[in-house]
Parts: C-alpha cells; sequence; structure tokens
C-alpha cells in the first residue's frame, strides 16, 4: 500500500530511496528533502511490504496535473512491476486528469512501457538529453 510518507523525511531508507532518483550530491539531496518539507508543496508518498520500504514516489500535484518528480525503487525490488504499481495506485488515490514526467534517458522505456508518450525536450544539459513522458488518465465510469 501506498501511503504519505512526508513525516518521515529523516529515515536514513527514505534519504536512500530519494538518492537514487536525484544527481549523487548531499547537497542536491538535502534541497530535495526541504522541498518536501514545505507545506502546500511537493508530496512524498512510499510504498511498503512487510514493513521493508521498497519504492518512493514524489509528486507536485495541481488541480488537473499530477507532475512525477521523484521515483525510485529500491534495487533488489526493480523489474517486479513495483514502480509502475506505485504510480497507478497514486493515481487512483489522487484523480489527475493528465500525470507527467521529466526524465532521461534511462527512463524513457519504463514510462513508455506503462502507457505514457514521450516527448524529447532536447539536450537541457551538456551531453544530457531530457524527455517529457505524460499520460492522459481515461475516466472510469
Amino acid at each position: 500500500m501506498i501511503k504519505d510518507i512526508s513525516s518521515r523525511l529523516d529515515d536514513l531508507e527514505v534519504k536512500e530511496l530519494l538518492a537514487y532518483s536525484v544527481f549523487p550530491d548531499p547537497e542536491k539531496l538535502d534541497a530535495v528533502v526541504d522541498a518536501y518539507r514545505k507545506p502546500d508543496g511537493l508530496q512524498l508518498f512510499g510504498y511498503e511490504e512487510d514493513g521493508v520500504l521498497i519504492g518512493i514516489i514524489g509528486v507536485d500535484q495541481s488541480d488537473t496535473e499530477m507532475a512525477i518528480k521523484h521515483a525510485a525503487v529500491h534495487p533488489e525490488y526493480r523489474g517486479k512491476d513495483y514502480g509502475r504499481g506505485m504510480i497507478m495506485e497514486l493515481m487512483l488515490q489522487k484523480n489527475p486528469a493528465v500525470v507527467s514526467a521529466e526524465t532521461d534517458e534511462d527512463a524513457v522505456g519504463f514510462y513508455r512501457s506503462i502507457g505514457f508518450q514521450v516527448y524529447s525536450l532536447g539536450e537541457i544539459y551538456p551531453g544530457v538529453e531530457r524527455y517529457r513522458c505524460v499520460y492522459e488518465v481515461e475516466e472510469i465510469d
């Protein structure tokens, strides 16, 4: 089950998972953690199974769009659909019209495999192409 873990931002296991989704720099990680501490800011969710934090997903939600800012699954659990499951479960909870993510080449295949449309943003950083991934949520009657 996915749940809000914003109160656990100082937990080592939460920081370790967040570190997988940001540039591996302690100052950058601290800035990301601080962004989740702000009221009315980003929200951080975690997926736990048998007391083990398997993955995290951080989002910024407006009235119609849920933007995925950070997502990571512990290396031991990758390739087992936990990432997909977290996104789908959060979509059911939050009910956005659109889900988006900005990512790099490494994660494009993941987003494409679960139905996101992928658009190149070009080389935003020297030598690094970035992508915008968009999923339009269908209404369920």
